[in-house]
């Protein structure tokens, strides 16, 4: 499938360029290398945007490589997550999906070579002292006292750790390299740690498992890559990475690049939090769509093309910056308004009885499904003597520029006549509970003679409307970098009414939309129908994606 991708000039695009062209030609091969730890979120997405587009562009493969290298923080339903997600937002990775696991036997006899060769050892400091000896930005670190025990031991230690002979925490393998580097990932790294614990994939076979810095970059060079596409936080890994490639029989040497990973305001994309988020919980599982997972926007009514068109927005960049979530906003809403179906839900519903229409009364009003879009088709209201409208459509004592419905006022039903309000009956409280309206029969596609309506409402047929379930969602939290303050719990951010669930009435045509149907209901937002709850039992359930209002838009175009 050919997808929108990220060949506009930028810098990745013209480093590649240049090496193909100074190289004469030739294949790239990129690699997406997801944890398996989690569902993917925003994040995720352009890298992956990045990395597959990067490698259509230039004629190459991209690989989906899991670096399950943590087992007691995998699980499969996160392999099989992170496969339809990438599916469904347009990719197709390079052959079958892989793992580092796979890769163990290679990974560990690698580690024997750099025992051999006298560059690896095993060392029984526990963390903490571990962590003292690794000194700080300031100050070099020292040399563990196990550092130069010899090749024949270090071997023999490290064949027992493999077969599980040491309790965890007992013993690690380091690289040995330079206590005294400035950059403290080259100060003695560690290379295995033991883990008592089964593996998704490989079972029991291990009892030591690989650190992401060994493992990541060798699985690369397996797999020939060619150019390992990372976010700038492993800029300062990228000697470790060059290291290993350097010290090892490696058949392939990977060549490291960092981009700026994609932060968007109001939201958290830390895994560890959004894990927290979920096993608390505050939402309702990984795909809640509160949540900026790629699994969460989509159940809230995102589209591929919206994010991909944001990716595209927010470009490629080596210096770290925050998106402004409006600009999200805005790429689903342009996506949706060319795409997404109309229809009328009235959220709170407020009875209109019209007078002069006889009991029994029913007029099918055909319009189309979409303004502009007549490959859409059309869609039948029925107009009935007695409708609901919105609560929020009227006011007893309005204020002067309320272009809505009121006592001896008239508004057009959207789609149909002008009716005007003659009577309004209150309960005790002086709540309007029901109007009694009149229509002027001769409006229906014009206006009315000798007089202007400005106002324009939805409504729905009483008799025929559905029951619908809304849940309005809002932003997760209320402050724009909720994670920011790191003495302050980013729990404390939340936003109380980031879900409201309201029961409404929609037209007809709703009871058909299948799960994940999109809409724009009229003069309110964009809805889709639930992914997983919409027709369980026969309820209709329908998510807000976004509001009409585009802010973000606006202020482009003044700027």
């Amino acid at each position: 499938m050919s997808v929108e991708n990220s060949s506009a000039p930028n810098f990745l695009y013209n480093q590649i360029r240049e090496e193909l062209e100074q190289a004469g030609g030739g294949t790239i091969v990129t690699r997406f290398p997801p944890e398996p730890n989690g569902f993917l979120h925003i994040g995720h997405a352009k890298s992956i945007w990045v990395n597959f587009g990067l490698a259509e562009h230039f004629g190459g493969k991209c690989n989906l490589r899991f670096d399950d290298t943590n087992p007691e923080k995998e699980d499969q339903r996160f392999i099989d997550a992170i496969k339809e997600d990438i599916t469904w937002l347009g990719y197709q990775w390079n052959g079958e999906e892989r793992y580092a696991s796979s890769y163990f036997e290679q990974l560990y006899a690698w580690a024997q070579y750099l025992v051999r060769e006298g560059k690896a050892y095993v060392d029984d400091l526990d963390a903490e002292t571990m962590r003292e000896y690794r000194g700080t930005l300031t100050e070099p670190g020292r040399n563990s006292p196990y550092r130069d025990r010899s090749v024949e031991e270090n071997l023999d230690l490290l064949e027992r750790m493999r077969v599980g002979e040491f309790p965890e925490g007992a013993k690690v393998l380091r690289a040995k390299i330079n206590m005294a580097s400035p950059n403290i990932n080259l100060r003695d790294p560690v290379l295995y740690r033991i883990r008592h614990a089964d593996h998704h994939q490989a079972g029991d076979a291990w009892k030591i498992y690989p650190a992401y810095d060994f493992a990541h970059g060798q699985s690369d060079a397996i797999e020939g890559i060619t150019h390992s596409i990372c976010t700038l936080e492993f800029e300062d890994h990228r000697p470790l990475y060059n290291w290993f490639l350097d010290n090892l029989p490696v058949p392939a040497r990977p060549r490291q690049i960092e981009f700026a990973r994609m932060n968007i305001n109001y939201t958290v994309t830390s895994k560890r939090k959004l894990k927290l988020l979920v096993d608390s919980g505050v939402v309702n599982g990984w795909d809640d769509p509160r949540m900026p997972t790629v699994a969460g926007l989509r159940r809230r009514g995102y589209t591929p093309a919206s994010l991909r068109k944001l990716c595209e927005m927010t470009g490629v960049a080596r210096s770290s910056g925050v998106v402004d979530i409006h600009m999200m906003y805005h790429a689903i809403r342009s996506d949706l308004e060319e795409n997404a179906l109309r229809a009328m839900c009235v959220m709170k519903p407020l009875k209109v009885v019209l007078t002069n229409l006889p009991e029994g009364h029913e007029e099918i009003i055909e319009v189309s499904s979409h303004p502009a879009r007549d490959d859409m088709g059309t869609r039948k209201l029925p107009l009935t003597r007695e409708i609901w409208i919105d609560q929020d459509d009227f006011m007893i004592d309005p204020p002067k520029k309320f272009f809505r419905l009121a006592p001896e006022k008239e508004v057009r039903l959207r789609n149909a006549y002008v009716i005007r309000c003659d009577e309004v009956i209150t309960d005790d409280a002086g709540n309007p509970v029901e109007l009694r309206c009149s229509v002027d029969l001769d409006t229906l596609g014009k206006m009315p003679e000798g007089r202007k309506v400005k106002g324009v409402i939805h409504w729905v047929s009483a008799d025929h409307g559905v029951p619908v379930e809304v849940r309005n969602y809002d932003n997760l939290f209320l402050d724009e970098a909720p994670d920011r303050d790191k003495e302050k719990d980013f729990l404390e951010h939340l936003n109380p009414e980031s879900l409201e669930v309201v029961q409404g009435v929609g037209e007809p045509s709703l009871a058909d939309a299948a799960p994940e149907t999109r809409f724009q209901f009229e003069r309110i937002g964009y809805f889709c129908a639930d992914r997983w709850d919409h027709g369980k039992d026969g309820k209709l359930v329908f998510n807000r994606t976004v509001s009409l209002k585009d802010g973000w838009a606006k202020a482009q175009k003044k700027g």
